[in-house]
């Protein structure tokens, strides 16, 4: 409703992802503002925590300006490698919700394990107390930083043997994975989210909300226990073309 945020994640997953966070990390602190590094699966994700709520679209402007200076790469459109930064919108519409991450500390839905913020020892009550220690990026250092600055533009060009999923295939029919699914359909944020049906033919998912489903693109869908597409797909009977897997 405001359009703000107390906390702002960079977010990379990607090979040397953590090499790329700790300059990310050090070249902030050069200009005064702290973040905190916490491990994830396959990367990290670098934490910077507002004294009050601050509007998104600042916090993102600052951000995107020091990933351009750094050459650290912004994830979108199409290219696949890349930091993703949230919030992930500079502001939403009325009665609508922004992408979900990981809350600091929390359980990887995906490895079943808590990763902990370097810099302090991994006893959850010391963490606290560390990131509780951190100084907070109040509204006028962040005013400062950002002067005269927009929306940095950002390259993002396709990889040469990319292939969209929306590819028809030789019998003339676009894949959709919304004719495959016959469980309820919920709202969260901007996406739809049902039941899995990979981890449901294993036994799982009994929460039914594994899978998550981009409601202005439904080609975009994503299983948060780590199913791949191609698990998706074979366990509906529609799997991947042989170039696609």
């Amino acid at each position: 409703m405001t359009q703000r945020s107390k906390w702002i994640t960079i977010d990379a997953d990607y090979t040397d992802a953590l090499a790329d966070l700790s300059r990310f990390g050090f070249c902030l602190k050069q200009y005064g503002v702290a973040s905190a590094l916490e491990q994830s699966n396959r990367g990290g994700h670098l934490w910077i925590f507002m004294a009050e709520p601050l509007l998104a679209g600042d916090c993102r402007i600052y951000v995107c300006d020091v990933a351009v200076r750094l050459g650290i790469p912004v994830k979108q459109g199409r290219q696949r490698e890349g930091i993703e930064i949230f919030p992930k919108h500079d502001a939403l519409k009325p009665g609508r919700y922004g992408n979900a991450i990981r809350g600091p500390l929390g359980i990887h839905r995906g490895a079943g394990r808590r990763f902990w913020f370097d810099g302090a020892a991994q006893d959850i009550e010391v963490q606290m107390r560390y990131l509780s220690s951190l100084s907070k990026l109040a509204r006028e250092h962040l005013a400062r930083l950002i002067a005269g600055k927009a929306m940095p533009a950002h390259p993002a060009p396709l990889e040469p043997n990319a292939e969209p999923e929306t590819r028809r295939h030789a019998r003339g029919r676009e894949f959709r994975i919304l004719d495959h699914i016959t469980n309820p359909l919920h709202i969260v944020g901007h996406n739809n989210v049902t039941r899995c049906p990979s981890c449901a033919e294993d036994g799982h998912d009994r929460s039914g909300d594994n899978l998550s489903i981009s409601i202005e693109d439904p080609r975009k869908y994503i299983c948060w226990a780590g199913c791949t597409k191609a698990m998706i797909r074979a366990v509906i009977g529609y799997p991947q073309p042989a170039q696609h897997a």
